[in-house]
Formats: C-alpha cells, structure tokens, sequence
C-alpha cells in the first residue's frame, strides 16, 4: 500500500455509514478531517430536516476515528442555488432532481473550493456509490461494483477536473459490506437506515412539503377524452406516472385498473390521467434535453451517438442514440418505448458503465 499522509482529505460527513467507513478506508492512506453541511434550517415545525441527529451521528463517528470535524453552514447557498429553483421548477409543472443539483452546485463547487482552498486539502471525498478511473490521462466516471446501489446517475454534472480532486472510496465495495466494515470497527452508525426521498425533505411526502410554499390550486382532473373524474389540489403537486395520491377510485363504465398522471395542463390547471401502467400516453419514444454536461468534454463526442440512458434514477439502461439540434438541446431516441418520461427530470448517458454526461428532460417525444 502507498502511503500519502502528506495528502490531506476532507471527507464529507453525513452522519450515515457510507461516509463513515469512507472516512476509516481513507484514514489509512491519507490525513483526514470531516467536514458536516448544514444545508437546510431545521426551524420547520413539520421536522422534515434531521440535521441535529445527523450532525451528532458525525461527531460520534468522528470522535471514534479520531479525525476532527469542520462544521458549515451553507443554508443560505442552499437556498439561493437549489431550493428556489426546485420551487420555480415545481411551479411550471415540471418535476426536478434537487439531490443532482445539490451535488453540482454545493458538493462539488462550494464545498470543493472551500476544502481545497480554505482548508488547504488536496480532495474531498464522500460516501457516494461510484467510481473513479484515470485512462489516457482522462478522469472517468463509473459506476460502482453494487449496481443495486449505484450512484452516479446523481453525478453526471461533474467534469474531469472536478474528478481529480474527488474520492469515492466504497464505490467498488457493497452495501452489506460497508456495513460489514461498520460492525467491525464498532461504528455507532453500522445499522443506520439509508436516507431516502429528497435530500431536505426526507422519506416525507413531497406534496405535503410542497404545500408549505406553493399555494394549493383547485382544478380538474380529466380522463385523455376530457371527461372530467376528479378534483385536484395543483397540478404542481403531481408528476408523470403518479399513481398514488390522486383520489380518483372506481369510475362508472370504466375497469377497476389503477389511474396514473400521464400529463398535465399548465394554462388550463389540469391533470390528465388515464389507466394502467404501461398505456400508450404514458410511453415515450425519445425526449429532447438542454442543459448538456458531457463528463470528459464534448471534444470526441461524434453524432449521432448510440448509448445507453437512464430517464430516472434505478431505472434500467435503455439503449438510444443522441441526435445533435444545436448547442442548446439534443434529441435522444429510445430503441424501445420508455414509461414515465418526465420534463425537469435528468437524463443520463453510459457506455457501457461508463458515465459520459447527461442533462436535463425539457420535453418528451409520445408514442
């Protein structure tokens, strides 16, 4: 093993297992310190934010590896640079990642700058289920070993100089192992449930979240003829493919099939459903994105460009090509349909495991 500890790591500390035992792995090779974001305040009387346990978690956590713990407030930052756009996007009727935008523009840009400049570290590193390796000079983004848990459909927005001041060091580990790891050197955290749901919200319901900064809008809710079923409470609360929620139960004339979001009216504050899973209004072709972040650059990218995509985090690879419009957008055709294709949504490109980039779903292509 090659020791570098003249390197000094700052590692992300969530309070969770995977950046703890990512703070014992790197211990080893490197000097290290955390660091724990406050990102949202908790003075929410709902309790959506569990920044308190969390950070005590850290602090435990780190008292045990024997590493000191930064502590920074970027609630603001958070605010002007994630949060106000997840509203304004909501507002539109769009449905966006705020996790992917969090991870752009306060991981791996603000605290990237404040640990390398201000706290003199020569990376960062956190607990994300990913993968870095260098080819010819390039720094590239992989997915993990554990592809149940693979995260980089959440990091798609980084670039190659960027990845050269980044460590992932259990992204070629699995889950059950990282716990594995946890159980043996004691850690407090090792049977820590995974958090899930938006990174400020929690496993709470979004709509409920929502409802505390967007007035509620009173509309209809209509089968893809018009017929009108149902009320709604706005149809910035609803996204693509929503099935639960929607209050419309057993319909006169119709079968006793499950009714999902298969698209909404802005202008005329309308949500349109129809029945089953996989009917032909909820399946798309292809999409057409903007906001393109192509990992190592665009210099070697040669259109059209065969792929695989994810439309949304988990889902499985679906083999495409990119079509080049203009500097702004592309258009990506799906070999086969795809359900839930959804505006404000990421899409993100592979080759193979590979990730190469993606952007943002601006529209879909129907069936």
């Amino acid at each position: 093993m090659i020791l570098k500890k003249n390197k000094k790591v700052i590692v992300a500390m969530s309070g969770g297992v995977d950046s703890s035992v990512a703070a014992w792995i790197l211990k080893k090779k490197y000097q290290v310190e955390g660091l724990f974001m406050k990102n949202w305040e908790e003075d929410d009387k709902e309790k959506y934010c569990n920044a308190k346990k969390d950070l005590c978690d850290a602090e435990n956590v780190c008292k045990k590896l024997n590493i000191h713990l930064h502590k920074m407030n970027f609630s603001e930052e958070y605010w002007e640079k994630v949060f106000k756009n997840f509203l304004n996007e909501h507002k539109k009727g769009k449905t966006p990642n705020p996790d992917i935008l969090c991870n752009k523009e306060i991981k791996f840009n603000i605290l990237l700058n404040y640990s390398t400049q201000e706290l003199q570290a020569d990376y960062i590193a956190t607990g994300h289920y990913a993968r870095i390796k260098i080819i010819n000079g390039k720094h590239l983004l992989l997915k993990s070993t554990d592809l149940k848990k693979d995260q980089s459909y959440f990091l798609y927005t980084l670039n190659d100089m960027q990845l050269k001041k980044i460590l992932f060091p259990i992204g070629h580990f699995k889950k059950h192992e990282v716990r594995t790891i946890a159980k043996k050197i004691n850690l407090e955290v090792a049977e820590k449930k995974d958090s899930t749901g938006i990174c400020f919200i929690g496993p709470k319901k979004l709509k409920n979240f929502l409802s505390l900064y967007i007035n509620k809008k009173i509309g209809n809710i209509t089968t893809t003829s018009g017929k009108i079923i149902g009320q709604h409470d706005g149809v910035f609360y609803y996204t693509l493919g929503q099935r639960k929620g929607l209050g419309v139960g057993g319909i006169k004339g119709t079968c006793n099939i499950p009714w999902y979001v298969v698209d909404k009216n802005i202008e005329k504050n309308i949500l349109v459903v129809a029945q089953g899973s996989c009917n032909r209004d909820l399946m798309s072709i292809g999409l057409i994105a903007k906001n393109i972040n192509w990992v190592n650059g665009k210099n070697k990218i040669i259109f059209p460009l065969f792929c695989q995509v994810k439309t949304r985090y988990r889902q499985e690879d679906v083999n495409c090509n990119i079509e080049y419009i203009n500097n702004a957008y592309i258009r990506i055709l799906f070999y086969t349909p795809v359900i839930a294709v959804t505006p404000g949504q990421s899409v993100v490109f592979y080759l193979s495991k590979i990730c190469i980039g993606g952007g943002i779903i601006e529209s879909r292509l129907p069936l």
